[in-house]
């Protein structure tokens, strides 16, 4: 019986709008990324040519947004970001290079690691490798 009591205590301190401190989100107090987009098409691009998308963001939360890793679901995107921590109200953005050596479609993911409070936004690009003419 107690034990049924303390869960049904800890279920409703997350819940419940009594205690905000639970209430986590844009403008609680925490950092909050929020992405512009979170997927981009490419398109059809040529083999060999750039393909770089720059994810913008702003940190709509009240403390430092930090973002610890970025890992993406290969090893033909390469990211980039932000090093130091992202003020409140302050926009940066993530850089996504596709390999165009490899040619055929794709759809793949980047996983963005932050202390907001979700932990982890996954973002994605698409798009389509053909034949070009390489530049050397």
């Amino acid at each position: 019986m107690k034990i049924r009591i303390y869960l049904i205590i800890i279920l409703l301190y997350y819940v419940s709008p009594v205690f905000p401190q639970a209430q986590k989100g844009a403008g609680s107090g925490d950092p909050f990324i929020s992405f512009v987009e979170t997927e981009y098409n490419f398109g059809t691009v040529k083999s060999g040519v750039e393909a770089i998308h720059y994810f913008v963001f702003s940190n709509t939360g009240s403390d430092p947004l930090v973002i610890s890793n970025v890992r993406a679901s290969c090893g033909c995107v390469v990211p980039g970001w932000p090093k130091i921590p992202v003020e409140n109200g302050k926009t940066d953005s993530l850089r996504v290079e596709y390999d165009t050596r490899i040619k055929g479609a794709f759809d793949k993911t980047v996983s963005v690691y932050t202390n907001d409070a979700r932990g982890m936004t996954e973002l994605r690009i698409k798009g389509n490798v053909v034949k070009g003419k390489q530049v050397p």
